[in-house]
């Protein structure tokens, strides 16, 4: 298991966001503009106040502290807002794995290159500065626009969990598994690259 202190926060800066280590001071911000029902209708937690934000941020920085995840805030360059959050977890350093996930942005600035942009920051930092062999990707079996995110960005379907995970409503969640290993890497990053070219 790593220590807090095998990744550091960092700072990832690309042209349209910056990806900047979470921090309390951000809860207020993600409140304003993350309170979408839909955000939140596949997630394990609900969010649905500013005490709830609060709350997410708190855990994702419990978590941090224990060395299990880094968390980010994501900011927008253009104008500095604050428009969701993503975060490394389930980091395994001895065995150079780690998983993207808990990514959320505001639907505004969905299908704004916002997303593709944090991915490549992220990925490009796990290959090319850790070392990371392999970074995974996780999402329910329904969430279809998750899916089709997953793979355009490079991603391999590797197979379904089946009853892997039990939300706070008590349903169960069946998880589809994804994977970009390092000599997947190039070429991921060519499309990645690619697809940010053409962004809006």
């Amino acid at each position: 298991m790593s220590s807090p202190a095998c990744l550091p926060p960092v700072t990832l800066e690309g042209e349209i966001v910056r990806l900047e280590p979470l921090t309390l001071a951000h809860a207020a911000a993600l409140a304003e503009v993350g309170l979408h029902p839909e955000l939140w209708r596949l997630q394990p937690e609900p969010v649905e106040s500013a005490d709830d934000m609060r709350r997410y941020v708190e855990r994702a920085l419990a978590g941090q502290a224990a060395g299990a995840c880094l968390p980010f805030a994501i900011v927008r360059r253009a104008d500095g807002q604050v428009i969701g959050t993503t975060r490394y977890m389930d980091i395994a350093l001895p065995h150079k794995r780690l998983e993207i996930g808990a990514t959320w942005l505001t639907p505004a600035s969905q299908r704004s290159g916002a997303n593709t942009e944090a991915k490549y920051l992220l990925l490009q930092h796990a290959f090319e500065t850790i070392g990371i062999m392999r970074v995974v990707f996780k999402t329910e079996v329904t969430n279809l626009q998750s899916r089709q995110a997953i793979l355009r960005i490079g991603g391999v379907e590797e197979g379904v969990f089946r009853k892997h995970l039990i939300a706070q409503s008590g349903r169960t969640r069946d998880m589809v598994y994804f994977a970009i290993l390092d000599e997947d890497w190039p070429a991921a990053k060519a499309r990645l690259l690619a697809r940010l070219r053409r962004a809006p």
